[in-house]
């Protein structure tokens, strides 16, 4: 063989594996493309596509809604049979039959000497005992129609973690499909070098490592989507199969932090703070009511008499009430005041956990927002530049395939916690939000 031919044979190997090495760059900066561009991935294909807004007016008509409004339906009829006052009592009665001489002969109704009564009696409620159950009726209405506005509150928050964990999963598949993609070039391009005698066989194994790993990441990233849909799909309530579900994106800003809030004023409008408020209200109306039981009522009572050979019409009047020796009440006064004691203790214990609530998720979205800001800004351009250097060294020759899987390690590592981060941020800062806009100053049905 001439020099010439050698020297050819020698041109045509180095092009290639510089072919082979610009291809790896390629998928490289393929990756670092997608996180440059804020983690915004294509939309999954095929499924329905839901946006936050359809997801969250979704779960505030959800099961557990129908089901906080049907108990706020029965507190209400609750109310409708407390204002009433006792109903009449109608009576009859037949007396003065003679058993020994006989009732006489004739019209039962008119001629028999048999002694016929109709009367009725009536209780007279004193102590305003009716206003009282009414009011007690009510303050538990109330309270169930803000459990009914809570209710929904939970719902929506619970979706928009749902919705955004989907999103992030969706994302996440993204990303590691084209980690799985540029891995694969990289294994193909070890095996290629492996053949033109330029990389080792060791080196060659280590790549496709890579690759098994990268592909068993993308399996458990598949089955956390399908777990995340399942969540979504149950409290949303859609009829579109879980599976099918695929969440549009919608990231917030990662400069968006929460606004400045009275926190105070926040926890006093809350729903559940409302519903204990009305129920230590309820609780005093009941004490008041057990109190007035100490006043007697009076049952008053007339009845019309109808008794031939004596008189054809006689009225008789009534009157008749308990008589409250030796007791009290005690115990029924005792019952409801340790209730109205547990209602206050309950409405304090919950405007502490309210207030907790508000600034642990205020310092959470404040955090999160550094933390995604930090990632977008700072840590993953390093990351990208690392990668491109360290496969531009690779190129050249500069550097080792140990140096070229650190890097993509490294900016693989860093892209899925830009995206954990960003996902933490709109979680959070999204919780706030909800949290704070769904407090109206009065309950709705």
């Amino acid at each position: 063989m001439t020099g010439k031919s050698v020297g050819g044979q020698q041109a045509f190997l180095t092009m290639h594996v510089m072919k082979n090495r610009l291809s790896t760059l390629l998928a490289t900066l393929l990756i670092a493309g997608a996180a440059h561009s804020q983690l915004t991935a294509p939309q999954p294909s095929g499924g329905l596509l839901i946006t936050k807004q359809q997801a969250l007016e979704a779960a505030s008509a959800n099961l557990d809604v129908a089901r906080a409004r049907s108990a706020l339906a029965g507190a209400q009829a609750d109310t409708v049979s407390a204002n009433r006052s006792p109903f009449p009592t109608l009576s009859a009665s037949m007396g003065q039959l003679d058993m020994q001489n006989g009732i006489g002969s004739g019209n039962f109704l008119t001629e028999k000497t048999v002694d016929k009564s109709l009367g009725i009696d009536w209780t007279w409620e004193r102590g305003n005992k009716r206003a009282l159950r009414t009011q007690s009726a009510q303050q538990n209405a109330q309270a169930a129609q803000w459990d009914l506005q809570e209710t929904r509150t939970q719902q929506t928050l619970t979706a928009l973690q749902s919705f955004y964990d989907l999103l992030a999963y969706q994302e996440r598949l993204v990303h590691l499909r084209a980690i799985v993609r540029s891995a694969a070039e990289l294994s193909a391009s070890a095996a290629a070098r492996v053949k033109a005698g330029d990389l080792s066989s060791q080196e060659a194994l280590r790549t496709e490592i890579e690759y098994q790993r990268a592909q068993s990441d993308l399996l458990g990233a598949e089955l956390d989507r399908q777990r995340a849909a399942q969540v979504l799909w149950q409290v949303t309530g859609l009829s579109t199969p879980a599976g099918q579900l695929q969440a549009q994106a919608d990231w917030p800003h990662v400069t968006e932090t929460p606004y400045s809030i009275e926190l105070h004023k926040v926890v006093e409008a809350r729903p559940d703070v409302q519903a204990e408020a009305a129920r230590v209200l309820a609780a005093q109306a009941a004490l008041d009511n057990a109190q007035a039981q100490k006043v007697s009522d009076i049952t008053l009572g007339s009845s019309y008499d109808h008794y031939p050979g004596t008189s054809t019409a006689l009225l008789s009047l009534r009157m008749q009430m308990p008589l409250q020796w030796g007791y009290q009440y005690q115990g029924e006064i005792a019952k409801s005041l340790a209730q109205l004691e547990q209602a206050k203790e309950t409405l304090e214990r919950t405007r502490r956990q309210a207030l907790s609530e508000l600034q642990r998720l205020q310092q959470e979205a404040l955090n999160s927002a550094s933390r995604a800001q930090a990632y977008v800004d700072n840590i993953l351009p390093r990351a990208q530049k690392v990668a491109e250097g360290a496969e531009m060294a690779y190129v050249k020759g500069a550097s080792s395939l140990t140096d070229v899987l650190d890097a993509r390690r490294t900016l693989r590592a860093t892209l899925l916690e830009t995206l954990a981060a960003r996902t933490d941020h709109a979680k959070a800062l999204g919780l706030w939000q909800l949290r704070v806009a769904t407090t109206p100053t009065t309950a709705t049905k």
